[in-house]
């Protein structure tokens, strides 16, 4: 089947997650100050958020770590297009026990996973995900450096039945309170700079542009033989959003220094 006949993957969505233009500048410039020489950024999808740190820091390397070879490639045609392919890698590889660290800033949101063993906790099977994620980056991180951990969090301890409305096979220990991450990220050796929640109307633009290239393709192609999956994922994520996580699950963005 030809691509043209199937869905377009991601194009309204400039970073995969809740993320604002306004916060991400922000957080480029909070990252970008102290004049990083080096970047590394685990699942880094297309790496828009580092190509954006490249670009405020022009002295600075970057390395991205993913497994999805179609993000990868996006990554690279947007580098080449504002110059900075010769400073910016995009690597189809496993980030666990990644070679690549340490850096001056270590870009990690909505990806801890990509550091955890084939069980999802750590490398040993013994810690806990956001524990052993957070133990990972500490040994990424050049002295002085900054960690920019986005992880996701309970806004309050979800129901049974929005638990149920979630992805399969959901639990209430999938994430820790919002207080009990910042304690992890302390615990696992850091001090903590600044600490952001993304807002309603970041989930809101996020969710709507994750589906949006396929509700406009299925709108166009109600009878294609691939129409009844598609359609079928599309409702049942949007279904597993409004009645499951909406303002019960956040994305916290921390900054974090490592202790020395």
């Amino acid at each position: 089947m030809a691509d043209d006949e199937l869905p377009p993957r991601l194009t309204h969505l400039a970073f995969h997650g809740p993320l604002s233009e306004e916060r991400a500048d922000r957080l480029v410039a909070r990252l970008s100050r102290r004049e990083p020489a080096t970047v590394l950024d685990i699942g880094c999808g297309w790496g828009e958020l580092m190509l954006r740190l490249l670009e405020a820091a022009p002295g600075a390397k970057g390395v991205g770590i993913d497994l999805n070879g179609d993000d990868l490639a996006r990554g690279r045609r947007n580098a080449a297009g504002r110059g900075l392919l010769e400073r910016a890698r995009f690597l189809e590889e496993s980030a666990t026990g990644t070679p690549h660290g340490p850096a001056d800033v270590v870009l990690c949101v909505g990806s801890g996973q990509a550091l955890l063993g084939p069980d999802g906790t750590g490398a040993s099977g013994t810690l806990p995900a956001t524990t052993a994620a957070l133990r990972a980056l500490r040994s990424l991180v050049t002295p002085g450096g900054r960690v920019l951990f986005g992880e996701g969090f309970w806004q309050r301890l979800p129901t049974s039945e929005e638990l149920a409305a979630m992805w399969p096979g959901a639990r209430a220990d999938d994430h820790l309170l919002l207080a009990e991450v910042a304690e992890a990220a302390i615990a696992a050796g850091f001090r903590v700079e600044a600490i952001e929640t993304a807002g309603e109307s970041e989930w809101e633009d996020f969710e709507s542009g994750y589906l949006a290239d396929v509700e406009e393709w299925l709108a166009r192609h109600p009878e294609h033989p691939l129409a009844g999956g598609t359609r079928e994922r599309v409702d049942r994520h949007r279904a597993s959003w409004l009645r499951g996580y909406r303002n019960v699950l956040g994305l916290a963005y921390l900054t974090l220094i490592p202790v020395a």
